[in-house]
């Protein structure tokens, strides 16, 4: 009798339980008739787990708000550049300039200012990565969901990096190119500030006194440098805004958020 009065209680509910209110219930009813025959306890928690197809459709709104709101982290004023996870310094191959700038008259201003420029045009690009994120996150197949749900704290992330890094440069990439050629400050761009740099550094490290105190020339492509670093850190705060979801589905206002998140975080506990 009392079985059936949780059936009734249940179906009352309806779409009103979130997942980790039907994680505790589950509980409760597994407890109440451990002894009750498995059929009727797997007929109680199939009815509270998310279908197949809502759990692509949970994870592809998550995808939505944790790439938006990673988007919009990073394209805001010092998005990059005031964050020490992100911020994007020169190229490798460029410490031989950081250890050899006294050489260069002016040459830590100059340093200074190409690598506020190349945060900068980050920046700028970075207001474009939403929509491309929104592309790539439709074509997931509910196979992935389904493996992604049940996976670390960053298999969403991981995911996307697997199956948009090559797309996401392609298009990304004019966005990017067009932000380092803009005019920031006094009609300077990131890559005449990058070339200057380059040049002036180069041009002592070609001299005879350059080769006599072994300096070596620099050639990074800055463009595709700094695509890869803006591209790493959209990816990683991706994968900070997942964690988040995970670990707090009910503090997002969607549904279907709540329902799928809400019940992998107690299937986990």
């Amino acid at each position: 009798m009392r079985y059936f009065l949780v059936i009734a209680t249940l179906l009352a509910l309806g779409g009103c339980i979130t997942g980790q209110q039907a994680a505790s219930i589950k509980d409760v009813v597994s407890g109440l008739y451990a002894g009750g025959g498995s059929a009727q306890n797997t007929a109680v928690s199939n009815s509270l787990v998310p279908s197949t197809e809502e759990i692509a459709a949970g994870l592809k709104e998550a995808l939505k708000v944790g790439s938006k709101d990673a988007a919009s982290a990073l394209s805001a004023s010092g998005g990059y550049y005031k964050n020490d996870a992100y911020k994007i310094l020169l190229p490798p191959d460029a410490e031989k300039i950081v250890t050899n700038i006294s050489k260069i008259p002016g040459g830590q201003r100059m340093l200074d200012d190409v690598v506020l420029r190349i945060n900068s045009s980050a920046e700028s690009a970075a207001k474009t990565a939403a929509p491309i994120f929104v592309d790539a996150i439709s074509d997931m197949s509910i196979t992935d969901a389904v493996g992604i749900l049940k996976g670390s704290d960053t298999s969403a992330t991981e995911y996307l990096k697997s199956t948009t890094t090559t797309d996401l440069k392609d298009a990304y990439r004019p966005y990017m190119q067009e932000a380092l050629a803009e005019p920031l400050v006094a009609g300077i761009s990131a890559d005449k500030s990058w070339n200057t740099l380059k040049t002036s550094y180069n041009k002592v490290a070609g001299s005879f006194v350059g080769s006599f105190a072994g300096m070596e020339t620099v050639e990074s492509d800055l463009d595709e440098y700094v695509l890869d670093q803006a591209i790493q850190g959209m990816f990683g705060e991706v994968a900070v805004q997942e964690k988040e979801i995970r670990a707090n589905p009910m503090a997002y206002t969607s549904d279907i958020i709540q329902r799928v998140f809400g019940y992998a975080k107690a299937e986990r506990n």
